[in-house]
């Protein structure tokens, strides 16, 4: 069983935005989505229902937001891009409905559609989260190289947006695939890297799953001892964050591993559990995979009228599913069930159908190893392009890295230098208004000076001016006082001439 063990923990391991739905949140929610008045306050509400509601309720919630969304794209209400988002989520909780399924093809063709809105609208996040989805989906058709190709596609984006959580998502899932291809340690390498970031960032749900892979693996080696004690880290945890449907396959795998050390008691009490808890939540595949294993752990003990009715409604499920492997395992429980009670007839029939599934399965299988060579190759190929890509990305970028350096070493100096220079401008700015000032204050002195020198040589020269006039004022009175020269000198003349007469 342990095979099947792990193809259902492949379907678990696809990410989308659904959580456990927790009541007080959820029935919130459904009283403000009655009370919204706004399709966007809808939307939004609508959105967050799909993403936390039960996987069966998906589509309640999530096809409604659609027709918002599309109603309001095609009227190109503003802001488009926010109907764009949630429409894409929308859409890929949708398709994990549809895996969760079965409806594989469908799951496809709306993880697709996810996907090229989310490219349209550059949602670098949302592209790696569908990547991965689209991925997953390959894996389990068995389609290798386009698995591969998904996985890398994501994880080339998450490394460059630093979404450590994605990171860690395409390693386990790379992991899976070295784990499909029968690499077990090439996949324990992968799930301790992915386990490494999940512990780095507290990724609880993811520890729990990345342990769970790695007990897978040890139980693929033999080590049942390593197996278990992973096994019970990974319950520990998803019992802690109240993780059901993780909780459910933890269950099943230690139950296997009694099952197979023979401890059968053990074995069926955990079976048990994770087919109540598996049963609550509705997981038709796990169903299927719990009560195949309690008919398997009962016809041990020989119980088979126990053996038949948990086989019957295993092989049941299964077919709703269309699952081969699941069908195969049922049909062959059931083959030996009738073989212990004589029913030869009835046991013929089971075998009929469990070499038919057989047959499809080992027609996959054949499949699956015609590419596994060609896998391995493109892989090796691929991984070595990618490190030469890396290495000359890096030496690109530590150019690239210098020369902006560089750039910013010269803009830093032209700013000095611009900063210097403006300096000394202020500073001689500065000098000359002080020079200014001082000229003022002396110009305003000489000013001064002047004006009083001038007043004095106004006042001077009126002195000048008056004492001029009293000079000649005093001159004038004396030339009346006195007889001229002349006239004395013209009276003595003719004295002189009188007297010679």
């Amino acid at each position: 069983m342990k095979k099947n063990l792990f193809i259902l923990l492949i379907s678990i391991l696809t990410f989308s935005l659904k959580l456990i739905a927790q009541d007080p949140i959820f029935d919130s929610l459904k009283l403000e989505l009655k009370n919204a008045k706004y399709d966007t306050t809808k939307i939004n509400i609508l959105s967050q229902l799909s993403e936390i509601c039960e996987i069966e309720d998906i589509s309640l919630y999530a096809e409604p937001c659609i027709k918002l969304c599309e109603k309001a794209i095609s009227l190109n209400t503003n802001p488009k891009k926010y109907y764009l988002i949630h429409l894409a989520i929308a859409i890929n909780n949708i398709g994990f409905q549809k895996q969760n399924q079965g409806d594989i093809p469908k799951a496809l063709e709306y993880y697709l559609k996810s996907l090229r809105i989310q490219e349209k609208i550059k949602d670098k996040e949302g592209v790696a989260i569908s990547l991965n989805n689209i991925g997953l989906i390959y894996n389990n058709q068995g389609d290798i190289p386009k698995a591969l190709e998904y996985f890398h596609k994501s994880l080339n984006i998450q490394e460059e947006i630093n979404d450590k959580e994605g990171v860690s998502r395409s390693l386990n899932n790379i992991g899976v695939i070295f784990n499909t291809q029968g690499n077990i340690h090439k996949a324990l390498e992968y799930y301790q890297k992915s386990l490494l970031i999940r512990k780095e960032i507290n990724d609880k749900e993811g520890i729990g799953i990345s342990l769970n892979n790695i007990g897978s693996s040890y139980d693929d080696l033999g080590d049942t001892h390593k197996a278990l004690e992973y096994y019970h880290k990974s319950l520990e945890i998803r019992e802690e964050i109240n993780d059901k449907e993780g909780i459910g396959h933890s269950l099943n795998n230690i139950g296997a591993i009694y099952n197979k050390q023979g401890n059968i008691p053990n074995a069926l009490d955990y079976f048990d559990k994770s087919l109540q808890i598996r049963e609550e939540i509705k997981d038709k595949a796990g169903i299927a995979n719990s009560l195949i294993n309690i008919a398997s752990a009962m016809l041990k003990k020989g119980w088979t009228d126990g053996a038949k009715n948990f086989a019957t409604r295993s092989l049941q499920t299964a077919k709703e599913l269309g699952y081969p492997e699941n069908i195969r395992n049922a049909a062959g429980t059931l083959k030996n069930i009738y073989k212990k009670q004589n029913k030869f007839e009835a046991a013929f029939n089971m075998y009929e159908l469990e070499i038919q599934m057989r047959d499809s399965i080992n027609n996959e299988a054949t499949k699956k190893a015609s590419i596994q060579k060609q896998f391995q190759y493109e892989y090796e190929k691929k991984a070595a392009a990618d490190s030469v890509v890396f290495a000359k990305e890096n030496e690109i970028k530590e150019v690239e890295i210098a020369r902006q350096k560089a750039e910013i070493k010269v803009k830093q100096n032209q700013q000095l230098a611009l900063y210097g220079g403006l300096l000394l401008v202020l500073i001689f700015a500065g000098f000359m208004y002080n020079r200014f000032k001082v000229t003022q204050k002396q110009k305003t002195v000489i000013e001064q000076q002047k004006a009083t020198v001038e007043k004095a040589h106004v006042l001077l020269e009126e002195k000048n001016s008056e004492i001029i006039a009293s000079i000649r004022y005093a001159k004038r009175i004396q030339d009346a006082l006195l007889t001229s020269q002349k006239y004395m000198e013209r009276n003595i003349d003719r004295l002189k001439s009188t007297n010679k007469t």
